[in-house]
């Protein structure tokens, strides 16, 4: 309990869940970083960008929005179409992030795609409070891809190492949180209704459009039949514990 309280085992605990993103981050950010020196910028920019904007896929794309000159407000309509899903999945930390004071605002900053995908996985030991397990987590991934970053744009051209492909261990990880969230919850209904949903918008729109339109179709969905669902939950738990 010692080690708890004075930091270490929050550390620790939080390192070794943020792990499988570390793997990820660190070769996309180098990644990241590369192309960004290749357009003419700094290691400087590299790090101010990974640290403030923190975006993931929009910041590959941002790199040809700064060399093409680019508006402001194509800029800002093109980050809410590839970022915007976060909007989406946010709401489910909405509450437990209000409770965390001045640390809220980072939290809700940091909350990437992989972040969430660990957050929602993670299981905080007993006498760890879930708040700080969340915020080191948290902390340690974006580290991971402002280290990669930096160092992608340092390197620049020496880098020698093939890395196609390296992108898949994210699609890894979801597919490993996907398969235990499935099988701790007894209704899978929001799992089918968000896959039907995804396949169905990337028929139609493509892999390129789809996710907006999938999350918004998933979420009406859900608080539409919200009440039935939540019913027939409670009323399994009744009957196990019966």
């Amino acid at each position: 309990m010692e080690e708890v309280q004075n930091g270490k085992g929050y550390i620790g605990f939080a390192f070794r869940q943020s792990v499988p993103v570390m793997l990820g981050y660190i070769f996309l950010g180098i990644a990241f970083g590369l192309l960004l020196q290749d357009a003419g910028y700094s290691f400087v920019w590299a790090f101010f960008i990974s640290v403030i904007v923190y975006a993931g896929s929009m910041q590959f794309i941002m790199v040809s929005l700064m060399t093409g000159g680019a508006g402001l407000l194509y800029t800002a309509v093109m980050t809410f179409f590839i970022n915007g899903r976060h909007i989406f999945y946010g709401l489910s930390f909405v509450e437990k992030y209000k409770k965390m004071g001045k640390a809220c605002p980072y939290m809700v900053f940091s909350l990437t795609d992989e972040t969430y995908s660990v957050l929602c996985g993670t299981k905080v030991p007993e006498g760890m409070k879930e708040d700080k397990v969340f915020f080191w987590i948290s902390l340690f991934d974006h580290s991971y891809w402002v280290a990669g970053s930096v160092l992608g744009a340092v390197a620049g051209s020496y880098i020698t190492i093939d890395t196609t492909g390296i992108d898949f261990s994210m699609t890894a990880l979801f597919l490993v949180i996907v398969v235990e969230q499935w099988q701790e919850q007894r209704s899978h209904f929001a799992a089918i209704t968000g896959a039907i949903c995804g396949i169905i918008w990337l028929l139609l729109l493509g892999p390129d459009r789809f996710i907006l339109p999938a999350l918004c179709s998933c979420v009406v969905i859900l608080l539409a039949v919200r009440g039935s669902v939540a019913g027939r939950t409670t009323k399994q738990k009744e009957e196990v514990a019966g």
